[in-house]
């Protein structure tokens, strides 16, 4: 029994050594101390991006933290982290993301599958709205007024009524056509999709007044659609090529049966897609910069169907359809759609029910009877007219009480003092007007709270803050020590060069005229009229007569292993054999043949910058090392990994 007891808490304690703890200590960087469970998050977190198996090898990852480390220690000491523009940066950054940690989860999932419901579908409605500011508290005249409107409106039909009232001043009766979620005001989108069709809806209030709505028909949205392209470059190296004409020819070609996928494989410019025979990625409606190109492909009805070709900003397309399928699913769109909720209106509600939550953690008390009949005993009608300040004398004490932080009657008179603007010109009862303030106020004050003590609250805001504050620091200081020293650096650049040479060199190339065609007969007719030095042009002109389009030539200089050239290409000037490349047939005529050499220091500028950059830096790391000094805790390290390996 002993034994077994002794046993079980060995194993015990062997499980408790194994596991990395909160305030385990990985290594230092000159004395101050980088926690293990820091180190963890960040690998796993950066374990399925990283595609290099060897970078997943946990002593070679901590090598690179280490050095993270260093750099971000080197900053500090040069006091980056004290510029201006850096804090400003840093603190735009922190207002962003503090946004994404103030919600509530529970109305938040709510509102995103509500708004995910609305983007599947379309809606198409009328409306008439009657104008009303939104500060204004006393509304039933209004409201009355947009009631009859309604009446009209159902008895009468939307045109009769239209006639008689728009004004396009204060009264506006307009046909709206379709609309999905996130294209309206929220409460407008509401009313629209909560409507029947056929239906006209109760008065509604917006911040632009009164409506009411007709909804006439509700659609399915558009959905994704799968299209390849041949794309043609508005701006060509090869003068002789005119964009317009070479797409044309492309597309009598196709009309000649020629297949789709290997003319886009030939001679699409877009080279992202064109070793896929054209295939692009999904695109979702509204999802393209290109119009033009969005209305063609989501146009397109039938599989394998192809447009005719057509201009965007990008050059000549001719769009070729290859699935076409309804609405994407609720958790691939679920993240856009959550962001695009904290960023509308509907955010108004989120915030509501967090201060609801918030109220009660910090136990937060409220003398708002008591608070607002003070406040209206000091305001008077130059609030109306921006003229209105805080009384010197206010009276002291806390309106409200956050755990320990007072928010007192200054407090409030300066928010209301500040936001005088919105009540100009207008006489509204002071009650009113306190209310209304008052609960905006205390909103304010309590997700400021919030928003200030978040760092400290919340384990995975003040990670990926840190993880931002530290990038950033990271990214001037990289600026500072290597990427524009290399820049600047002409002498040492060259020296680099000079060094290294043997790695900036031309593979064999070509300066040579490639002739394309479906057709193995018609490129051995161009092969034969080549041999007896007939000019490409003049072929050109025999072999497309008759507006038959059955060659297509492409001048350039060509490199070793470039896409255009045959695997088994042989590099000799002259004509060359007809070679089967791409499902198509191919003869060259080689005008020179340029072999491997050495590229100068301008044509291999951009690499060796690059190489040049990579070297300083090595050696840098190698002084911040020195410099600082760094030490691991073995022990610690050995932990870490058993938590590593055995988690993944």
């Amino acid at each position: 029994m002993k034994l077994l007891v002794t046993t079980v808490c060995f194993c015990f304690t062997f499980l408790a050594q194994a596991q990395v703890k909160k305030d385990d200590v990985l290594f230092t960087v000159e004395g101050d101390a980088i926690m293990a469970s820091e180190f963890v998050r960040v690998y796993n977190k950066n374990l399925d991006l990283v595609k290099d198996e060897s970078q997943k090898d946990i002593d070679a990852y901590l090598e690179l933290f280490v050095n993270y480390q260093l750099k971000v220690k080197e900053a500090r000491r040069l006091g980056l982290d004290e510029d201006a523009k850096y804090i400003r940066e840093f603190n735009n950054y922190k207002t962003q993301l503090t946004k994404n940690f103030m919600s509530d989860n529970k109305v938040t999932d709510a509102l995103v599958k509500e708004a995910y419901d609305r983007t599947i579908s379309d809606v198409k409605v009328s409306h008439i709205l009657v104008r009303l500011d939104e500060s204004v508290s006393d509304t039933l005249a209004v409201y009355n007024k947009v009631l009859k409107l309604r009446e009209r409106l159902i008895n009468e039909g939307f045109e009769v009524v239209k006639e008689d009232v728009h004004d396009g001043e204060t009264i506006f009766a307009e046909d709206l056509g379709y609309f999905g979620g996130f294209k309206m005001v929220y409460p407008f989108e509401t009313a629209a999709f909560n409507t029947s069709v056929g239906e006209v809806s109760m008065p509604f209030r917006t911040r632009f007044g009164y409506h009411v709505v007709k909804v006439f028909e509700k659609r399915q949205s558009l959905g994704e659609v799968t299209v390849a392209h041949i794309m043609i470059s508005i701006k060509q190296n090869d003068s002789t090529v005119d964009p317009e004409a070479r797409i044309n020819q492309i597309y009598k070609k196709l009309e000649q049966g020629e297949k789709f996928e290997s003319l886009a494989k030939q001679f699409s410019e877009d080279k992202s897609s064109s070793k896929k025979g054209g295939v692009l990625t999904p695109i979702v409606g509204g999802q393209l910069r290109a119009k033009e190109f969005e209305d063609v492909a989501f146009s397109l009805e039938n599989k394998d169907d192809i447009s005719r070709p057509f201009k965007t900003d990008y050059g000549w397309h001719i769009v070729k359809l290859i699935t076409k399928k309804g609405i994407q699913p609720f958790d691939e769109v679920k993240n856009e759609l959550e962001n695009k909720v904290k960023r509308d209106s509907r955010s108004a509600l989120i915030n509501s029910a967090l201060v609801k939550k918030l109220m009660t953690k910090y136990k937060v008390k409220v003398f708002k009877d008591e608070g607002l009949a003070f406040m209206e005993t000091i305001l008077n009608d130059g609030f109306f007219k921006q003229s209105w300040e805080t009384p010197k004398d206010i009276k002291e004490g806390a309106l409200i009480t956050i755990r320990d932080t007072q928010v007192s009657y200054k407090d409030f008179a300066d928010y209301l003092m500040s936001n005088q603007r919105k009540y100009n010109n207008q006489l509204v009862d002071y009650k009113a007007l306190l209310t209304i303030e008052f609960d905006a106020f205390l909103e304010q004050q309590v997700l400021k709270y919030h928003e200030d003590n978040l760092e400290f609250e919340n384990e995975d805001f003040a990670f990926v803050l840190k993880e931002y504050r530290d990038g950033l620091l990271l990214f001037d200081l990289m600026e500072k020590e290597v990427w524009n020293a290399a820049v600047k650096d002409s002498v040492g650049l060259e020296k680099f060069y000079n060094d290294n040479t043997s790695n900036y060199v031309w593979r064999d190339r070509v300066d040579a005229v490639i002739f394309s065609s479906a057709s193995k007969t018609t490129i051995e007719t161009v092969k034969t009229e080549l041999q007896k030095d007939i000019s490409a042009e003049n072929i050109l002109a025999m072999i497309n007569k008759d507006e038959n389009l059955n060659v297509i030539s492409t001048a350039n200089t060509f490199e070793e292993s470039d896409q255009e050239l045959p695997q088994d290409f042989e590099f000799k000037e002259g004509v060359s054999k007809v070679y089967e490349h791409n499902e198509s047939y191919h003869v060259i005529l080689v005008n020179n043949v340029l072999p491997a050499k050495k590229k100068t220091l301008e044509e291999a500028r951009g690499k060796v910058i690059s190489d040049y950059q990579n070297y300083i830096e090595t050696n840098w790391v190698k002084l911040l090392r020195e410099r600082f000094g760094v030490e691991v805790n073995k022990r610690t390290l050995k932990r870490v990994k058993k938590q590593i390996l055995k988690n993944n």
